[in-house]
């Protein structure tokens, strides 16, 4: 029942970051793309980031956790690329700072939508 609810949450800051962010579209539908992309990027989240995260711990360290922001921005743009070219849905990001700024509006959503919908608790 957690992994339905951070889909939600997460499908949720998608749509947001199409509302927000320029350079960020959906392809495939207006709602069954952005809840197609953030299926893939839970499971790209689930097993590629943390692999990620732990070969560019030096670069963290030294960039004061900034760097983990561009790891997010390259997860969304894996997962906007395999959710489009894999189920034929998603989102469609022009650039690298389209990726960068929706990655941070994601986050933020995505963080305030699990608080809501009480996520968080255990």
């Amino acid at each position: 029942m957690a992994f339905i609810g951070s889909w939600f949450a997460t499908s949720i800051a998608t749509m947001a970051a199409i509302a927000l962010v320029p350079g960020i579209t959906p392809v495939g539908g207006t709602y069954f793309g952005p809840i197609m992309c953030a299926l893939v990027l839970a499971l790209v989240n689930a097993t590629i980031k943390p692999v990620i995260k732990a070969l560019s711990l030096p670069i963290g360290v030294v960039t004061l956790g900034f760097f983990y922001l561009v790891i997010n921005a390259f997860m969304l743009e894996l997962a906007s690329w395999l959710s489009r070219n894999i189920l034929a849905a998603g989102i469609a990001i022009d650039s690298f700072g389209s990726a960068l700024l929706g990655a941070i509006v994601i986050s933020l959503v995505s963080m305030i939508v699990s608080a809501v919908i009480g996520l968080d608790e255990n």
